[in-house]
C-alpha cells in the first residue's frame, strides 16, 4: 500500500473507465522516455499479470529508422500495432490479463490495438517536453534519440477522457507511486 502522507498523485479517470468493470488488459502508453516500462514492470510485478515490452514487436525496419533519427509514418507503425493487437486479443482468448507498453500517440492507434473492447484501458503518462527530454539524455541502451521527442509530441492526440477507457498519471510523480496509485485506482473497479 502507498503512504496517505505522500504527496496525492494526480490521476484523472476517464468516464468510461469510472463506469466500467476492471480491465484485463492495460496499454501502459505516452511518449518515449516518459516511463513506459518502468511503470509497466512496476504494475506487473504488484498484479501478477504478464507483461510484454512493445518496443521488442517493431520490426528491424523501424528500428533502424528511429535509431537514425527518422519518425515513422503510420505505414511504418502498422504492423507493428497488428502485432500488439494480435497479443492483446490472444491474452482476450484466453482469458488473462497482461500488460503492454506502446506509446499509442494517435486515437486511431488506440482504437486498432483495442478493437474497442471495453476491457482494455490505456494508462497514460503524461508530461511535458520538459518534463521528458532530461529523461531521455540520461538514457542509455535505447534507441530512440532525444531529437525524436519533438516528433512524438508532434504526433501525440492526447485521449478523449469522455470517450476512452483511459487513467491519466502525472509523470512528476514516483514511477513506484505512479504504478501503485494506478493498481489502487483498478482495484476499486468491480470485476
Amino acid at each position: 500500500m502507498c503512504d496517505n502522507g505522500q504527496n496525492a498523485v494526480a490521476v484523472s479517470l476517464s468516464r468510461r473507465l469510472g463506469q466500467a468493470v476492471r480491465p484485463r488488459v492495460l496499454v501502459v502508453m505516452g511518449v518515449s522516455g516518459c516511463g513506459k516500462s518502468t511503470v509497466a514492470q512496476l504494475m506487473a510485478a504488484r498484479m501478477g499479470w504478464s507483461v510484454i515490452e512493445g518496443d521488442d514487436l517493431h520490426p528491424p525496419a523501424n528500428i533502424a529508422r528511429m535509431s537514425n533519427g527518422i519518425p515513422l509514418t503510420d505505414a511504418d507503425r502498422a504492423p507493428w500495432l497488428d502485432r500488439i493487437a494480435a497479443e492483446i486479443l490472444a491474452w482476450r482468448e484466453q482469458g488473462q490479463c497482461g500488460i503492454v507498453t506502446c506509446s499509442s500517440l494517435r486515437r486511431a492507434y488506440r482504437e486498432r490495438i483495442s478493437n474497442g473492447h471495453a476491457d482494455v484501458c490505456f494508462v497514460y503518462l503524461k508530461g511535458s517536453k520538459e518534463d521528458i527530454a532530461p529523461r531521455l539524455r540520461q538514457r542509455t541502451g535505447h534507441f530512440m534519440p532525444v531529437g525524436m521527442l519533438d516528433s512524438q509530441f508532434a504526433t501525440l492526440e492526447e485521449p478523449d477522457m469522455h470517450h476512452e477507457m483511459v487513467m491519466t498519471l502525472d509523470v512528476n510523480a514516483p514511477q513506484a507511486h505512479l504504478a501503485e496509485q494506478a493498481c489502487l485506482h483498478l482495484d476499486r473497479l468491480p470485476d
